[in-house]
């Protein structure tokens, strides 16, 4: 289909591209005009139905939208612009340069454009700023009869009409009822006999990772979201929700990756850009290292004794910090899956601590069996004399690094929670960096104990 449409593109065949594109999916419509050269696009855009043109313009990415905006004169604008539901319009107002964003308000009426005001007032990790103000609500005193009527005058202007909200005159929250319910009550049965009164809704202010959460929780396909005053100023939409759930996993990932977090997708990211999320934590890593550095520096006259033991150093910093990362990743899930709070911190650690010690215990098993018949009898590596205490001490360092690196994989992330730093952010480089500078420690510490290093 996709080649079919780009022949008939280079062949101007608009009349069959029109047919074609009004039974297309707007996603798969958004995907296909983005590999269409600049000068198509406006003529392509122009011969869609005002409906679709306006589902297809929401799906394309900022640079296309910018350009048709250019492009487009103002009363071509203006009938996107009508037929863009508000949460639609405000995401693209913010993503747009100050001049862009300044015709787009132009276009708008006065009203709307009050609205739209108020919307990019709230902050930008807010329910608020992700909310629409255009939802069906119905009164207490209403008849399923004149709700359904109600929903046929408002439903084509609003984002989802499966489920409607019930305010009073001061648009306080009173209850939710769903088209199902009306459709299976009597017609004479009033909004107020039949509404659940029970409803979860959540603030403008709150955190809209939280409010994404809530739907996952309990499988929304709408959320009611209210004032200081508990009035009804807007809903959240389950698509909006799955948009903030994505940038919270990817903006996890860079974090857990040390990279500062981006807007923008990977080929839309320029060199520069790319450049300056991710030297800061290579910057404050590389410091950090140096750290591991002075501490073998410290130790270098007495390793000279016994220079069997720096071959082993790589390996016991790298099990602590393949330790550690698996605990902080994990907890760092389940944190942002609200499985775990900073009360259940103890019993984090205590299970943390069993999981080290069976695994430490394993790994010091089989790296003795490995010492005593790889690396002794067959590679010849230790000639000291003090074979055996070296390689008690590569075990016991290797324990009991394995059970610390749990224990500071586990907590960092729960700690950060709590100080309302991100969690990410105690992911793999930082946690490997602290463990390098423990596992010498240890390393050395148990050295000395053992060897009398």
């Amino acid at each position: 289909m996709e080649e079919r449409i780009l022949e008939l593109i280079e062949g101007k065949k608009y009349g069959q591209l029109k047919e074609i594109f009004s039974e297309m999916n707007p996603t798969d419509l958004a995907i296909i005009l983005s590999e269409v050269p600049h000068k198509e696009l406006t003529v392509l855009f122009r011969i869609l139905p005002k409906e679709l043109a306006a589902e297809v313009f929401v799906e394309m990415d900022t640079d296309m939208q910018q350009f048709l905006i250019e492009a487009f004169s103002d009363r071509e604008l203006k009938e996107v612009l009508d037929e863009l539901f508000m949460d639609d319009t405000v995401d693209i107002i913010d993503e747009m340069p100050a001049s862009v964003a300044k015709r787009i308000l132009m276009q708008t009426d006065k009203e709307t454009r009050k609205m739209i005001n108020q919307l990019l007032a709230y902050p930008d990790d807010s329910a608020g700023s992700i909310m629409t103000t255009e939802y069906v609500d119905l009164k207490t005193n209403m008849t399923v009869e004149a709700a359904f009527a109600r929903i046929r005058k408002v439903g084509v202007d609003t984002e989802t009409i499966y489920t409607c909200y019930v305010i009073d005159a001061s648009r306080h929250l009173l209850g939710l009822v769903s088209v199902k319910d009306l459709l299976l009550s009597q017609t004479d049965k009033t909004i107020g006999e039949i509404m659940e009164e029970n409803v979860i809704y959540a603030n403008t202010h709150e955190d809209k990772e939280e409010v994404a959460a809530l739907f996952d929780k309990y499988g929304f396909l709408a959320l009611p979201i209210v004032d200081k005053e508990n009035r009804l100023v807007g809903i959240v939409t389950v698509d909006d929700a799955i948009d903030v759930l994505q940038e919270e996993v990817s903006e996890d990932f860079e974090k857990m990756a040390a990279i500062l977090p981006s807007e923008r997708t990977y080929l839309k990211t320029g060199v520069f850009e790319t450049f300056k999320a991710r030297i800061p934590w290579l910057l404050f890593l590389m410091i950090s290292a140096t750290f591991t550095g002075a501490i073998i520096s410290a130790y270098e006259n007495k390793l000279t004794v016994l220079p069997a033991l720096i071959a082993y150093i790589p390996m016991l910093m790298g099990t602590g910090g393949n330790s550690g990362s698996q605990s902080s990743v994990t907890i760092i899930r389940s944190l942002s899956l609200g499985d775990i709070e900073f009360r259940d911190i103890f019993k984090v650690i205590f299970k943390e601590l069993r999981v080290g010690v069976f695994c430490g215990g394993v790994l010091c098993v089989v790296n003795m069996v490995k010492l005593y018949l790889i690396d002794y009898l067959l590679m010849k590596n230790f000639d000291s004399g003090k074979e055996l205490y070296e390689m008690i001490t590569i075990c016991i360092t290797l324990f009991f690094t394995v059970i610390v690196a749990k224990l500071v994989g586990c907590i960092l992330p729960i700690i950060a929670k709590c100080i309302k730093v991100d969690p990410a952010v105690m992911a793999s480089p930082l946690v490997t960096t602290i463990l390098d500078a423990v596992s010498l420690f240890i390393y050395f510490a148990t050295a000395g104990v053992v060897i009398g290093l």
